[in-house]
């Protein structure tokens, strides 16, 4: 039976709406645009909305009448851009498209709607109507979760590749789905103590293999692992755990499949239509048009989609960089510079404020993340001052600079002394997240076991020390699936990680290491209260590189409780090694990457060292120590 033409139109959206959308000040569109259940004259059915300014016919395509467009055509809504329509009779998980008929070259298309909230499983591409109606257990969670995320807080994040984090090899090695990972996710993060899960984009993706980057849908969860339901289940299971969830979001370039939002009217409406400006040479993508203003209300409503319906704890913006520069990736005369002959993308820029004003107005006890690699200022600084706003930035130079340092071998380590001494002059620049991503463990780079030289053994003590390094320093921490057992082999995104390895003690060793140094990042203030603040920081000795060991204080804000943190980049153990320290008493040994029980040497100090009024370092007090060979040793004291 063909679907009866529409006959009488519900209120679909408010001359407000129409207004903010235009004005690009909306940003609640997914309760107005895509499709929605609603009863018309006692007659249930859904409402469809979708923005297509410059198309001659729009209409909805579906199983429920028979794809024909000429069944179910949809009203413009004035000149908003909008055509809307309700079609009596759709019920929930029908699949559907929109039938666009551009004004221009007689250009016809079936697109997926923007705003749907589920899609066909790919490589299928129809949306399906759906509704997201979920009973929340988070309540607990929600009142607290600004005291897990903030500044001051310890923040520990194992970012997930939900398709190969897990497989099923009884079910041909399938991934789990997100109800199936849900109890194993959150049982396995509380007991490696990590306080957050960052997933690669869950929104949908045609290719797999984009890990989610090449973005198709805003609003849809990917139904490759279920429901947007079941994505709220796992959500809040990890929730009840006490675990916090951040989303990987991808405003800065899309796919440019045909159902896509690519040419989706007939003209370039998303994107730019200059080239230069509108495709990513890198990605092979489509770069948003940032100074439409019906671009931004679509960007900003998908931001606080998953904040609202989701309940995500933070977002975690991809590719800032590319946003920010009119000529990034770009050759001299592949780019257009902006209205004062420079190359910030000012359109980007203002968005990105707008988009961070607008997440923290709305809720403030979540977080934003910038993925940004360049030296652009105040990324994570307040807006009224100038800066981006942003909660916090990764730290891409730590990253990079640590990586190249572990890389030498230990006898060249001292000729290098800088890389690691660097990062200081600028630390407290900005809010810092100290990221090993999954951008370094693949296309060649190796898993993080192999990133230090050396022997198998020496690999092993070099990755504790590695991690140890990274709790130590000021800073919130975050480690890719697989590295925090040490994986050895590259990180593929169509296969499991080697979960077998953990049988062995070395692999054990790297999991307890990482679970511990997580236990004294949360339970010490010392590590965590002043993460951004340079009063949590104090070199001890910097400059000894000659033995390639550095050492430091972390403070508490109460300025009394403080941990010394020594670090040994050789193999070599380190005898009577004198430490000046601020204080007199007992140092307690309270972690020791070297223990037996992470598969060390068990080389350490008994227990601790007693201070003595020796002058070293410039402080009054001073203690002899053992440093273990490729191992870090904390002691606490005060001062």
């Amino acid at each position: 039976m063909p679907t009866p033409p529409v006959t009488e139109q519900p209120m679909l959206l408010s001359p407000q709406d129409l207004y903010l959308f235009n004005e690009g000040s909306h940003v609640r569109l997914y309760d107005k645009l895509g499709s929605h259940p609603c009863t018309v004259g006692g007659v249930p059915g859904y409402r469809f909305a979708v923005w297509a300014p410059n198309a001659d016919y729009v209409a909805v395509v579906g199983d429920f009448n028979g794809w024909d467009p000429g069944q179910s055509p949809l009203q413009a809504m004035g000149s908003s851009g909008i055509w809307a329509g309700f079609i009596p009779g759709v019920g929930m998980g029908q699949c559907y498209k929109y039938h666009i008929a551009s004004r221009f070259n007689g250009y016809k298309v079936d697109k997926t709607d923007p705003f749907a909230f589920t899609t066909e499983i790919p490589p299928k591409s129809a949306s399906v109507t759906w509704e997201l109606n979920y009973q929340w257990n988070d309540a607990d969670w929600m009142a607290k979760r600004k005291n897990t995320i903030g500044h001051g807080n310890p923040v520990s994040i194992y970012e997930v590749h939900l398709g190969s984090w897990m497989r099923i090899p009884d079910e041909g090695y399938r991934s789990l789905s997100y109800r199936e990972a849900a109890p194993k996710l959150a049982a396995y993060c509380k007991k490696l103590g990590f306080t957050h899960v960052e997933f690669l984009p869950l929104m949908e993706h045609p290719f797999f293999g984009s890990w989610g980057y090449q973005t198709t849908g805003y609003f849809a969860a990917t139904s490759r692992f279920g429901t947007p339901q079941d994505l709220m289940f796992l959500i809040d299971t990890l929730h009840q755990e006490g675990i916090g969830v951040i989303l990987d979001w991808v405003p800065s370039h899309f796919a440019t499949d045909q159902f896509g939002l690519g040419y989706f009217d007939g003209t370039a409406l998303y994107e730019h239509g200059d080239p230069k400006q509108g495709y990513h040479p890198d990605w092979g993508s489509y770069v948003f048009n940032y100074d439409r203003h019906e671009v931004r209300s679509f960007l900003l409503s998908s931001a606080l989609f998953w904040l609202d319906k989701y309940h995500v704890d933070g977002i975690r913006v991809d590719a800032v960089a590319s946003m920010l520069y009119l000529d990034y990736s770009r050759k001299n005369g592949d780019w257009v510079p902006n209205r004062y002959g420079g190359n910030e993308n000012i359109g980007a820029i203002e968005f990105l404020r707008r988009f961070n004003a607008e997440v923290y107005g709305h809720f403030p006890d979540v977080q934003t993340f910038a993925e940004e690699s360049t030296a652009w200022p105040m990324v994570s600084r307040p807006t009224y001052i100038g800066g981006l706003g942003f909660g916090y930035k990764w730290d891409m130079g730590w990253m990079h600079d640590t990586l190249k340092y572990v890389a030498h071998d230990p006898i060249h380590r001292k000729y290098h002394h800088h890389d690691l001494t660097f990062r200081m002059l600028y630390a407290f620049t900005e809010n810092y997240l100290l990221p090993l991503s999954h951008d370094e463990v693949v296309h060649g780079k190796g898993p993080l076991w192999d990133k230090s030289a050396g022997d198998e053994w020496q690999k092993f003590a070099g990755l504790r020390l590695l991690f140890a390094y990274q709790w130590a320093m000021n800073g919130k921490k975050l480690v890719f699936m697989g590295g925090e057992f040490g994986q050895r082999s590259e990180w593929r995104h169509d296969t499991s990680l080697d979960w077998h390895v953990t049988q062995y003690d070395s692999h054990k060793g790297i999991q307890q290491c990482v679970a511990d140094l997580n236990r004294i990042y949360k339970t010490e203030p010392a590590l965590h209260e002043l993460d951004c603040d340079p009063a949590g920081f104090e070199w001890i000795d910097a400059n000894d590189a000659g033995a390639s060991t550095f050492s430091f204080l972390r403070k508490a804000a109460n300025g009394v409780d403080v941990i010394l943190c020594v670090f040994n980049f050789t193999p070599v153990p380190r005898h009577d090694y004198r430490v000046g320290v601020p204080g007199p008493g007992y140092w307690q040994e309270m972690f020791n990457s070297d223990a037996s029980f992470y598969w060390g040497s068990n080389v350490g100090n008994n227990g601790g060292a007693h201070a003595e009024f020796q002058p070293w370092h410039g402080r009054p007090y001073s203690l002899t120590m053992t440093l273990p060979p490729l191992a870090a040793v904390f002691l606490k004291g005060q001062v």
